[in-house]
């Protein structure tokens, strides 16, 4: 990996490490046998969802992190194919549990509706993005693949800026404040748009255009 990539990889990896963290704990919480109660309830009576969830959340985040370093891209293009394969099946079970428990888990006191039409809005979103990019990868377009693949990571990736938007929040009001719900939606997709806005930003600069050795020869 060239010495411009570390920095990408490093931050990207960072970003991910609290929420896979603290999704690594909860799995194994659950795997423990973790006492019901009512904040942890929905994952007690239904712990596949959120299991699936936090395992693909860790595959896509630290596979995709190497993923989007243009030297790994360039210099490791089987790898880059292999791991392609494994992070878009993890991104699609990050997107379709968390769909999955949107639909079918209780409220918990701390969301409100907004929060939840948010979770309906991205995880729909990260599903066409990564449909699409994949369709553009087998129509070897590989900027519209790297395009749509960082929009997808970049939704992948909301939890990590969520940490940062919701500590403003966790400063200003306690959950017990009923205006919490409100302001912890508008937190949360907060970090969804910022992530978003700089995909698009990195898109349109052209820093995902295809590398001399990824660009088709001519005959």
């Amino acid at each position: 990996m060239r010495t411009r990539d570390w920095p990408i990889v490093t931050g990207l990896l960072l970003l991910a490490f609290v929420p896979s963290l603290a999704g690594a704990v909860r799995v194994a919480t659950l795997a423990g046998g973790a006492a019901r109660t009512p904040d942890n309830a929905r994952f007690v009576d239904a712990p596949v969802p959120v299991v699936v969830h936090v395992l693909g959340a860790v595959l896509f985040a630290v596979l995709g992190a190497f993923q989007l370093a243009p030297g790994v891209r360039a210099r490791h293009r089987r790898w880059h194919r292999l791991a392609g394969r494994v992070v878009f099946g993890a991104g699609v079970a990050v997107a379709l549990s968390g769909l999955w428990m949107t639909a079918t888990y209780a409220l918990p006191d701390s969301d409100n509706a907004a929060f939840n039409a948010q979770r309906y809005v991205f995880g729909t979103f990260m599903l066409v993005a990564l449909v699409l990019g994949l369709r553009a990868a087998l129509r070897r377009d590989l900027r519209a693949h790297r395009a749509w693949m960082l929009r997808a990571y970049a939704v992948g990736l909301g939890a990590g800026s969520q940490v940062f938007t919701s500590i403003p929040l966790a400063i200003a009001l306690s959950s017990a404040d009923p205006r919490y719900p409100a302001w912890r939606a508008v937190a949360m997709g907060a970090a969804w748009v910022i992530n978003l806005a700089v995909a698009e930003w990195v898109i349109r600069r052209g820093r995902l255009r295809p590398s001399a050795a990824a660009r088709p020869r001519r005959p």
